[in-house]
Order: C-alpha cells, then structure tokens, then sequence
C-alpha cells in the first residue's frame, strides 16, 4: 500500500500546527503593504465577494491550479514529479475544545512555491503566479486548465479568517535541488506580513498547505456536513483532481477476548490518488465464537472523497449511460424522481465554447402556475467546472422553461475580479436563447423517435408548451413560436392526441382554414355535439378541441400554422373551400327574402341581447345559435375575462358583438315565421296577446341559444319565468294562478339578549367507563378505538365518558358517537401527557374541566 507522504505527515501536523509561531524573529521577513494594496485588500475582503462562504471555492480553485501548473511543467521537466506520486486537495478540520476557535487546513500536492514566490503571489494584491506562468508557457498546450488569479482569489481567506498561514515547498529542480519549505503568515486588521523559514521542516514533500484561524463567528466552517455541502455546490466540479476530506466517527466493534481492557483504538484510512483505489486491511483478530460478544466504541477516521461525481457533462454522449445521467441529475439537482428527458451537447457562442446538459423533471413545480413570474434558480452556468451563478436577472429563462435544469460549462469567460459575476453579459443574454433551442431540439427528436414516451411527457408539459407559443409570439419570435407550436398535441372531433401538422396533412380538397371550437372545461364528448360543429361534422370535416384556458390565447397568438388559417367555429368567417357560390349566394337571397319578417321580429324584440339576425349555413338540425363577429369574444374568452375582474371598454364592447343565427330549415322556425306572418301588418289591428306570446318564444329561442352556444344568458331569473309561463301555457295552467303560501312568521324582535345556560352539573353515576362504551358500539366499531390512557382524576385509570351526553351530540348516531369520543380521548392524552411532563415544574396536577 502506497501512502502519499505530505497526507502521512499531515495526521501528525495537530501537535505543532502552530509551529511556525515558534520560529525566531529574527529569522522572520516582514513586509509592509503598500497604502494602495492596503486599501484594496481591505475592499477585498469586506466588500466584493457576496457570499463569505466562497472564500472556499477560491482556495480549492487555487489549489487546483497549482496541481495543474504541476502536471503541465512536468511535460517539460520531468524530475519535478514523476507521474506516480499522487496529486489530490485535502481538507482538515479543527475545533478546539472551548468551542471558541477553529482552524481549517487546506493542502495540494501542486508545484509549491519558493519565499520570493510566496511574497510575489500572495504579499502583492491580484499578482497571479498562475497568469505569469500562463504568459511563459506555450501557446500550443491548450491543455491547461487554469482558473484565474491566485494572489486574489487567496485574500477570500480573511472573510472567515482572523490569521492565515500559508506553507509551501516547491519540487527540487537542477536549479535548487535542496529547496526549504517557508511560512507566508498575514493577519486581518495588521498591515504587514511575513515570510520566514518553517520550523517544522520540509513536512509537506511538495505543495501548499494553508492553515486558516477561524473568525469567532466563522466556526461553521469546522463542521464536516456544512463543508461538504459547500464543496458539493462551489466545488463539486471545479477540479480535476480528487478533493478528500478528514472526518472521524465513532462505531460499535467487537471487543477480542484477549484484550477486553484495551482503550479505544483509532483507525485511519489514507486518502488515494485519483487513479488508485486503496484498501485498508483489518488486522484485529476477530472474537472467538461466544455466547456473548463484547463491545466497545472505536473511532474511525478517513478520508472521504468529495468530488466521486465526475463531470459528466465532459464525457462524450455516447459513452454515458442512462443511468448515469439519472444519477447525475438526483445528486446534482437533489430530485428524488428520473427525469423524463434530457439533453447532452456542446456548442460554440462566437468566440466561447461550452457543454451543456438540460433535464426535463418529472413534473413542474407544485408553485409553478400561482407564480406569474419565473424564479428558477436551476440554470447553472459554470466556468471551467466553477460554479458562477444561478441567478441571471433580467436575462433569466422565460416564465415557461423557467422549470428546466440546466448547467452549462464554458471554456473561458471574463469574470470580474470576485470571479462571481461575468464582465460582460454578453453571454448571459446568449444562454436564454441556447437552451430554448437546444430544448426545442431535444423535444422535436423524441416526438418523431419515441412517440409513446413523448405522449407521456406531455402530460405535464402541454400547457407549459402552448404558454411558451404565447410568450415567445410576444418577444417577437416567430421562429420558436412555430416550432413549439408544432410539439404541441390536441383532440379533435375525429382522433386525439394529434400535431398541428397531422391536422394539415389531413385536410379536405380546398380547405384553406385549421376549424377549432374553444370552451373551457368541457369534455372533447359535450364539445362533439356543440352546435358549432355539427354541420362540419356531418360533412366530415375535422375540428380541434380546445378545453383548456389558455388555447384561446395560444391561436390569437399563433394566428396562423403554416400555410392556414385558425377559424373558429363558433365566430363569422367560417369557410369550407368547395362551396357553389353562385348557387348558394341564390339559396341564401331566398331565405332572406322569405324570413324578412321574422329576422325583423327577432331584430325588434331582442335588440339588447344581440347585435344583429341572419340566416345561417352552419346549422344543420338546430333551431338557432350565437356567433360573435370577427373582433368579438367568444363564449370560451368571456369566461376567462369575467374571472379577472372589472370589464375594459374595450371588453365591453367586444362582448356586445353577438349575432343570431337562425336555421331557415328547422321546423321550429318554419312555424315561428308563419305565426308572425299572420299577424296584421297594422299594429293597431294586431292579437296583442298573440304578439306579446311570440315576443316571449323568441326572447326564450335566443337565450337558450345563448346557453347553447355557451354564453352566460343577461337575466336568469327573467328567463325561468318566461320558461315558467310558457310551461303553464303547454300544460292549459292559468298565467294569473298563484302558489298557495302558508309560512309562518318568524317571532317578534327579542327584548334583551339572551341568557347565559349554564351547564348541567354531572353526576358521576352518569358516566360510563370506555370499555363498557365501547362494548356498546357495534364490534366493528371497537378496533378504532386506542388503549384509554387517562381519566379525569388519577393516573393510569380507565378514561369515562358521559354516555347520555355523547348520544346527545350525535344525535342517536353510533358512528358519530364514536368519531366524537376518539376526538376527546386524544384532547385529554395529549393534555394528560403535557400535565405530567410539567409535574416538577408544578407539583399540584392540573384539572380538566369535566365533560
């Protein structure tokens, strides 16, 4: 078993961590910053990072460059590591035992650094030993996978820490073959630094280790599941080399018979290196077979790895299973349920090049619809494996993708010097736009692949696709809009589940217009008899079914799919494409000559209903409907408005556009037109009874058809009572006979207010002991009843009731009895149960108020 020789030092670092305050002074450096690089180290610290818990994500992005610097000098020099030797970050963490200060140790096994190094890099604010070795390096190792500044991102330190130390020893080189491990240490609040020689000796082998004093309020930091989160959200991804971490627990082991005596013991695991799996062997003999095994506790301590999950998103999609991809998602995005989709690509946004991976969850939000604004926070977008930010501000996904779970990673961006946010958001506004298509993309590849899946996803997805045709055709997106246009799915009165392009391509010869009939929560069966439809029907034409809310607003805004037209079949304008114009334009101005007086009939008596009377060609069996003109609402869109509120004018007014149309060969209206033709054309001379009557059968023709065509109709009440009455004229019942009434008046107004009644005292002859209550119920009412537990006085006896009570509030009913009876038992357990918890606090028991 190979052990890495600056971890094997480390476990014995405790003892002397502060060692290098033993040193001599006078071997000490000490430099002072300059009154700029003061100023701005103070900035630095207390004003531009955000998040104080970051300062870990700079440390171990720093830690990673200088493995990365490590490996690549390597290339050229191979003396100063030989390829073997592993390269890793750890982390170890202290809390004293008056929990009143910490430190934190962060080591790497990179290149180190020498005193003039460690004053260069770190006494000098933003000088970057990484930027001066990228500046030197050849531009053809592209490899290299260097984060940014060192000297800055190294001053997080002091947001959590009141003293940092670091040490550090560089590889021996032809050059320096014996070099000296030196102690970089700086304060806070002081103005200087120092660089001295470690008094320890050369403990680390190679690297740095970085030994931060905890602030009093920083100590969350020596916690090992507060750490581990933070690496797993800053970190989890940023290195490419293994991240371990020191922890210690305590478990039950069997004591061997010949050592039952001995103290606990400490068992410890070596962390490996990222290619090497290591095992600990268990040498304590096992306890010879007994009747009785001993235990005791024993401390185990090992190093756990950190960042095990590796970035997925850097493989080839090819090479990743299913299954990792689902595991990826759980653990990155903490989902308990598969995704039903994902989406893995990489692409290029001008000069920045990125990989990316979207997931579709299961299902939305449970708060997405109550929220008119989208507040994801599930878009990652990551450099080099660095979490940057989740939040994009205005240039955030739109309110219907805002459920996706998205991380994207870039090669190279320009961060600001915090390294939290871009310096230009240039890219930011771009992300939007990635994912929209790259999604659009993913959805149209498994809706012609995978058919039956994709029907499944839409069970939660539909809506969420038809918002994202709204939305984008008001960002002015024609392009997205059609394409999401096309993965959405619809009934109609033929099939379900069907495209927008499936409906095209079954169109009749002529057709130039996609027909569809919109009412909210209706079933697609009511809708088929809709009298909208039933002329399109019975020629064999196909109508979509629109039932959900926002479908009339999808065609407003979609207006029109490829090369048709929307029409709405309850509105004017309906054409079928194979019409005999001339013939019916004929058949029309006859049956407009020959029902003038009937349409001027309707005009004169309902002219507050509807707007005008026309002969209709939709209608095949039904008497008559209502249709809205061209910039009216229809039935679906008046619901929808009215549940907002205060009308607008402008609703006002498209509300009063409706139109009667009438069937000139219903029965109906045949008989309807010969009665009024009877009339005599001169009022004076008329049946006023007879008038007053037909007044009243097109004033109920016009709102049933209303009701039938799904409006709301102007005045119930009016409307039962013509029904009302034209029932008692069918039945020879007197239009003047009233209902004889016999109620009686309620009493006088009541002189003062009433009496308080009091409650009627109990005898205790008049309770019952549970189980005799319970013997009284059915038996298959017993087994809902739990153990009684207390009584009004006294411990542990039987709970009672007051029988005749209980039959009282329910009435005579043993169901409610016995619902009524388990509600007071576990009142009184729980009060029981609280009083005897209290009793030291309060020696008297406390009463209940009887029952």
């Amino acid at each position: 078993m190979k052990f890495l020789p600056s971890l094997v030092l480390l476990l014995s670092l405790a003892p002397s961590l502060f060692a290098q305050e033993a040193a001599n002074s006078d071997s000490k450096t000490k430099h002072e910053y300059q009154s700029d690089v003061a100023r701005l180290r103070k900035i630095v610290i207390e004003s531009l990072y955000s998040h104080r818990e970051v300062f870990l994500r700079e440390l171990i992005s720093n830690a990673n460059d200088a493995i990365e610097k490590l490996r690549l000098t390597a290339l050229k020099d191979k003396t100063i590591w030989d390829g073997v030797a592993p390269l890793n970050i750890t982390l170890k963490l202290h809390k004293d035992s008056d929990e009143d200060t910490g430190r934190l140790v962060i080591t790497d096994t990179g290149i180190g650094m020498s005193p003039q190094e460690l004053s260069a890099n770190l006494g000098t604010l933003a000088k970057s030993g990484t930027s001066e070795f990228l500046a030197k390096a050849d531009s053809s190792s592209s490899s290299g996978n260097l984060i940014g500044a060192f000297g800055l991102g190294f001053y997080a330190s002091f947001l959590v820490a009141d003293k940092v130390y670091v040490a550090s020893l560089p590889p021996a080189t032809p050059a320096n073959p014996n070099p000296e491990q030196h102690v970089f240490s700086s304060s806070s609040d002081e103005p200087s630094f120092e660089v001295y020689k470690d008094p320890r000796g050369n403990t680390l082998g190679r690297g740095t280790e970085i030994t931060l004093i905890l602030k009093k309020d920083a100590l969350e930091y020596t916690d090992e599941e507060n750490v581990k989160k933070l690496v797993s959200k800053h970190s989890g991804f940023a290195s490419s080399f293994p991240i371990y971490l020191f922890t210690s627990k305590v478990e039950e082991q069997p004591i061997p018979q010949d050592d039952m005596d001995a103290p606990a013991e400490e068992k410890v695991e070596t962390p490996k290196s990222d290619d090497e799996e290591m095992t600990l062997e268990d040498t304590t003999e096992k306890p010879a077979e007994s009747a009785e095994v001993k235990m005791r506790n024993v401390t185990v301590e090992e190093w756990v790895h950190l960042n095990d999950q590796p970035p997925l998103w850097q493989r080839d999609a090819k090479e990743v299973t299913d299954d990792e991809y689902k595991n990826f998602y759980k653990a990155t995005f903490k989902q308990y349920a598969d995704p039903v989709l994902w989406h893995h690509f990489k692409g290029d946004s001008g000069p920045v090049s990125f990989k990316a991976l979207i997931y579709v969850p299961e299902s939305l939000p449970e708060d997405y619809w109550q929220s008119p604004l989208a507040a994801s926070q599930d878009t990652r977008l990551m450099v080099k494996r660095v979490l940057i930010t989740s939040d994009f501000g205005e240039h955030k996904l739109p309110k219907w993708i805002s459920w996706a779970k998205v991380l994207i990673d870039a090669d190279d961006l320009p961060l600001n010097v915090s390294r939290e946010t871009l310096q230009n958001n240039r890219f930011l506004k771009q992300i939007k736009n990635i994912v929209v298509t790259q999604f659009i993309k993913a959805m149209t590849k498994i809706s012609e692949e995978d058919p039956e899946r994709y029907t499944n996803i839409l069970k939660n997805y539909n809506h969420v696709l038809k918002l994202g045709v709204i939305e984008t055709a008001v960002e002015g997106k024609s392009g997205n809009r059609d394409k999401l246009a096309a993965l959405t799915r619809w009934d109609t009165t033929l099939r379900k589940n069907i495209s927008l392009q499936e409906y095209i391509d079954s169109r009749k010869e002529g057709q130039t217009q996609i027909y569809f009939l919109a009412n909210i929560g209706q079933s697609t069966e009511n809708m088929r008899h809709s009298v909208f439809v039933e002329k399109l029907m019975a020629r064999g034409y196909e109508v979509i079914l629109m039932t959900d809310t926002m479908d009339e607003i999808f065609v407003g805004n979609l207006r029109t799919y490829g090369s048709m037209r929307f029409q709405d079949a309850a509105k004017k304008g309906l054409e079928y494409g194979d019409e005999d114009k001339e013939k019916e334009k004929a058949e029309m101005d006859k049956f407009k000559e020959d029902y003038k007086p009937l349409v001027s009939f309707f005009v004169n008596s309902t002219k507050e209903a509807i707007k005008d009377v026309v002969i209709s060609n939709r209608l095949v069996t039904s008497p008559c409907a209502i249709v809205v003109d061209s910039f009216g609402y229809s039935a679906n869109m008046e619901k929808l408005l009215a549940s907002h509120g205060k009308k607008t004018a402008l609703q006002d007014y498209a509300t009063k556009q409706k139109v009667l149309e009438i069937n000139p060969r219903s029965p109906l209206i045949e008989r309807l037109l010969k009665r009024i033709m009877a009339l005599a054309e001169d009022e004076n001379e008329r049946d006023k009874e007879e008038e007053a009557e037909l007044t009243e059968v097109a004033n109920i023709l016009i709102d049933g058809a209303l009701i039938r065509s799904g409006f709301e109709v102007m005045e119930s009440n009016i409307f039962f009572e013509r029904v009302d009455r034209a029932l008692r004229r069918s039945l020879g019942v007197s239009e003047t006979a009233k209902t004889e009434v016999d109620v009686e008046p309620a009493p006088p107004q009541a002189a003062a207010p009433p009496q308080e009644v009091e409650e009627p005292s109990m005898d205790p002859n008049d309770f019952i002991e549970m189980k005799d209550f319970k013997d009284s119920l059915q038996p298959e009412m017993q087994r809902t009843f739990g153990t009684p537990r207390v009584k009004e006085e006294g411990k542990g006896a039987p709970m009672r009731f007051d029988a005749n009570k209980l039959r009282d509030m329910a009435g005579g009913d043993t169901e409610k009895m016995e619902r009524i009876a388990e509600d007071i038992a576990k009142q009184l357990s729980a009060a029981k149960l609280q009083e005897e918890a209290s009793e030291e606090a309060q020696p008297e028991a406390i009463k209940h108020e009887e029952l």
